[in-house]
């Protein structure tokens, strides 16, 4: 085979590399509406765009919002919930683990904005994935005194490979605003403070306050 060719069929190879990843992330033909509809979103992703400094300069803007995966994980009650549920209201979706020192470090903040901004347009969604001892999770946010956020769980930790799939989720903690439609706003990979002043600007701004 020629050089010519064999530069022509590597890029086939990765423009169908490229379409299947878009492919998967948009979930296929079938969930072409949820792309449609999160069009409506881009105005919203333009009004967050400058808010992304100081505390949370590291939260990447979706530039064209498009649905989040419908992950799957369990409430308090040990209840079978989706990401969907919670349509209607702008999520913070967080993952963390009680062996990740930096997702331990932050959730005291997480814990105060959901006291400040928490309410039926907006919720810290804060999913633990500690695969052992399911216990445990619980009983750190106790003696942590975290007192605001809902115990939600997946000690499958399935929510985060479904992530790292679409390229959400490298490490831990790691964090996605998703709006009331279930269109990603954009992720944040690593911790923030979430309870300062440039982190509620942010969520305000998402929220419409």
């Amino acid at each position: 085979m020629s050089r010519a060719k064999v530069i022509i069929v590597l890029a086939g190879l990765i423009g169908l590399g490229a379409g299947f990843g878009a492919f998967y992330w948009t979930g296929g033909l079938s969930s072409n509406a949820g792309v449609q509809a999160c069009k409506a979103t881009q105005p919203v992703s333009a009004r967050l765009q400058p808010l992304a400094r100081g505390e949370v300069a590291a939260f990447k803007v979706t530039d064209r919002p498009q649905p989040s995966p419908d992950l799957s994980f369990k409430g308090a009650d040990g209840r079978d919930l989706k990401l969907s549920d919670f349509r209607g209201r702008i999520v913070l979706l967080n993952l963390w683990a009680t062996w990740c020192v930096p997702c331990r470090h932050e959730m005291p903040a997480l814990d105060k904005l959901q006291a400040t901004l928490g309410s039926d347009k907006f919720e810290v969604v804060a999913v633990n994935i500690d695969t052992r001892h399911p216990d445990k999770a619980r009983a750190w946010l106790q003696e942590a005194g975290i007192q605001h956020l809902v115990h939600y769980s997946d000690h499958s930790a399935k929510v985060f490979q479904e992530l790292r799939s679409v390229g959400r989720a490298f490490g831990m903690p790691t964090t996605l605003l998703i709006d009331a439609q279930g269109c990603e706003l954009g992720h944040l990979p690593g911790p923030a403070e979430w309870a300062s002043d440039d982190a509620l600007n942010l969520i305000r701004a998402a929220i419409g306050r």
